[in-house]
C-alpha cells in the first residue's frame, strides 16, 4: 500500500477553512464523509482525517488511499474524540476550522452558508445550523424540529439547551477555539459541550443558520444506557463549569437546578432498568434517589408501587412505556414535516 499523504498543505497560500473528521472504527463510513466534503459548493478548504488509534487502521488507510493529496491523514494513539479533534485543530492552515464526524456528512451548500455568515459578521466566532435525522436509511426528523432553537445563543442558554449546537454543522474562528483551551480530553462525551460553554463564557459570540445543513445518522441500537451515560456526563460538565469559571450566583443557582434535574433523570433511568429486569429493590432504592433529587408526584407514586405492587407497576408501567414509544414516533413523524425552525424569546 502507497503511503498517505501526511504534510500540511503550505502556509504561504492556505485554504480558509479547515476540515477536521477524527476517524474510530469507520473505515466502510468516512469515504461518505469526504465525499459529502469534496461536493461542496464552497471550494476554500482542506481536509484532516485524524486516526485517533483506531483498530482498524488498515482497512481505514485503504480506504482512504484513493484520496492522495486531496487530504492530510494524521495517526495518534487513541485520545477520543477530544484528542482527535485537538489535533487536526493545532494541525489546520485555515483561520476557521468546521467539524464533521465520520458518520455524518454535509449538505452541498453548508461551508457556503456558514462562510458567508462569518464573513458578514466579523464579531462572530462560531456558527452552527440544522441537521436532517436519519435512522436505517430513513428520515425521521430534523435536530431544530425536536429541539427548536432560542436565540440569541448565550452561555445560559446553551447550559439549559435552549440553544443547541451540533457539532458536525459547526464552523469556529481556529483562534477562538485555541483561546478557550480546545476540548478537554478528559471527556469522552459531552466534550463539545464543554468547550461551547467555555468559549460563550469568555464571550465568543455565536449564532445559527437555521436551515438544513449536515445528515446526521442516529444508531439503531440507541438504548437507554446510552441516555443514562450522556446524562451523567452532562453532569461532570455542570460540576466542572461551576468549579473552573467565575460564574455569577444566578448561574450557579442555575447549574445546581440542572444538576438536580439530571440526577433524577439517571435515577429514574436506573429505576427503569431495574424495573425491566425484575430486581425489585434496586429499582426502589433508585426510585428513592430520583425522588430525592427532584420531587414529583409521579416520583411519590414510583416509589409506593414499586414497594406495594413491584409486580404490578411493572406490568402497569410496561404498558406506559408502549404508549409513550408510539407517541414519540407519531412526534417524530410530524417534525419530519415541519420546516427548520427556532423561536424568538
Amino acid at each position: 500500500m502507497k503511503p498517505l499523504n501526511s504534510k500540511a498543505r503550505p502556509r504561504d497560500n492556505p485554504p480558509l477553512v479547515s476540515v477536521v473528521i477524527p476517524a474510530f472504527r469507520c473505515a466502510d463510513q468516512i469515504a461518505n464523509a469526504i465525499n459529502s466534503v469534496i461536493a461542496q459548493s464552497f471550494s476554500s478548504y482542506e481536509i484532516l482525517v485524524i486516526n485517533d488509534g483506531s483498530p482498524d487502521a488498515e482497512s481505514l488507510e485503504r480506504a482512504l488511499l484513493p484520496y492522495g493529496s486531496q487530504i492530510q491523514y494524521l495517526k495518534q494513539e487513541n485520545r477520543g474524540p477530544s484528542g482527535a479533534r485537538n489535533l487536526g485543530i493545532l494541525n489546520a492552515s485555515g483561520q476557521f476550522v468546521a467539524f464533521l464526524d465520520s458518520d455524518d456528512s454535509w449538505l452541498p451548500d453548508h461551508l457556503a452558508q456558514q462562510m458567508e455568515l462569518l464573513l458578514s459578521d466579523p464579531s462572530l466566532d462560531l456558527v452552527y445550523g440544522d441537521s436532517k435525522l436519519v435512522r436505517d436509511g430513513a428520515i425521521i426528523g430534523h435536530a431544530f424540529g425536536l429541539e427548536p432553537q432560542h436565540p440569541p445563543v448565550s452561555f445560559e442558554k446553551i447550559l439549559t439547551e435552549e440553544c443547541t449546537v451540533g457539532t458536525s454543522s459547526t464552523v469556529a474562528k481556529r483562534q477562538a477555539l485555541v483561546d478557550a483551551g480546545l476540548f478537554d480530553e478528559r471527556f469522552r462525551c459531552c466534550e463539545d459541550f464543554d468547550l461551547w460553554l467555555r468559549m460563550a463564557f469568555r464571550g465568543s459570540r455565536m449564532d445559527f443558520d437555521p436551515g438544513l445543513h449536515v445528515v446526521h445518522h442516529l444508531s439503531p441500537d440507541s438504548l437507554s444506557g446510552d441516555r443514562y451515560i450522556m446524562k451523567r456526563a452532562r453532569i461532570e460538565v455542570y460540576e466542572k463549569t461551576a468549579s473552573t469559571l467565575p460564574v455569577s450566583r444566578s448561574q450557579t443557582e442555575l447549574i445546581r437546578r440542572l444538576i438536580a434535574s439530571n440526577e433524577a433523570e439517571c435515577q429514574t433511568d436506573l429505576t427503569k432498568q431495574f424495573l425491566r429486569s425484575r430486581q425489585y429493590e434496586k429499582a426502589l432504592q433508585s426510585a428513592k434517589s430520583a425522588g430525592n433529587a427532584q420531587r414529583t408526584l409521579k416520583m411519590r407514586v414510583t416509589v409506593i408501587g414499586i414497594r406495594h405492587f413491584p409486580r404490578l407497576f411493572r406490568f402497569c408501567h410496561g404498558i406506559y412505556e408502549q404508549l409513550l414509544t408510539v407517541a414519540r414516533r407519531i412526534r417524530t413523524v410530524a417534525a419530519t414535516w415541519q420546516k427548520p425552525n427556532y423561536v424568538e424569546k
